[in-house]
């Protein structure tokens, strides 16, 4: 590996700032969605155009958290299956407080969104973490099947159709606002795992990354440091900004 410089306790700026650069995305497709759901502007965030915006920026939020596991993996001296479980289990009970608020404000179901994920995600790819093209294979058959089941558009009713909405079978008549089925999202947590493994650490191991190159990058990297905040917090700050403003309206 480097040494301290590129760095910061224990971090990579480069991968920070990627992942500023994803929360960023994330947060504007959120502020598009907050317009047309709760402005009445007429946008259609959940199609066309912003669907794309929503599925790439979670696509590269997804990645990161597989190739960030590979540096923590990495650099850890002696990595355990709990730690992995621990974080994984945290993670997830944020998306389930995520769930909670959806429901109390009467707003649809996340039965499974991006941090139920990643929460899971983590736990899963712990067996992976040192596998380097098998992580290619697996990873891609996995976003081919998940891809084959969301053509196919499954839906099952009743609690059957809730504790199989993981797995990308649809819950009938549940409208989720944010859905990332470990089918076929998983599969990118893995292909992040063999980029980190494969092309990643290899490359840094054999390059100096230096300090972050000027306030836009430094900046970026300090969002990426503190993403889960972020992403906790931004929508009732974004909706709360927006009701101040008098740009949306809200009844509950």
């Amino acid at each position: 590996m480097a040494g301290g410089k590129g760095r910061r306790e224990g971090r990579f700026w480069d991968v920070d700032a990627a992942r500023g650069v994803a929360m960023i995305m994330v947060a504007f497709y959120h502020l598009v969605f907050d317009l047309d759901n709760f402005g009445g502007y007429p946008i259609a965030s959940t199609s066309g155009f912003w669907a794309a915006f929503a599925d790439a920026s979670a696509f590269m939020f997804v990645f990161l958290a597989g190739l960030s596991l590979t540096l923590s993996h990495r650099r850890a001296a002696r990595p355990t299956f709990g730690k992995y479980l621990g974080r994984g289990m945290r993670i997830f009970a944020y998306g389930m407080l995520i769930t909670l608020v959806f429901r109390l404000l009467d707003y649809g179901y996340v039965i499974f969104g991006i941090l139920h994920l990643i929460g899971v995600s983590i736990v899963l790819a712990y067996p992976f973490l040192r596998l380097r093209w098998a992580n290619l294979v697996l990873g891609l058959l996995i976003i081919a099947f998940g891809a084959y089941v969301g053509a196919k558009d499954f839906v099952v009713g009743g609690a059957a159709g809730v504790l199989l909405a993981p797995l990308g079978v649809l819950p009938e008549g549940l409208m989720m606002p944010d859905y990332r089925p470990l089918l076929p999202w998983f599969g990118v947590v893995l292909f992040g795992v063999f980029c980190g493994n494969a092309v990643y650490l290899p490359w840094r191991e054999r390059h100096r990354a230096g300090e972050p190159p000027g306030r836009v990058v430094s900046a970026l990297a300090l969002i990426g440091r503190n993403t889960l905040f972020i992403y906790l917090v931004h929508q009732p700050v974004l909706i709360a900004a927006l009701w101040a403003l008098g740009i949306i309206s809200l009844s509950f």
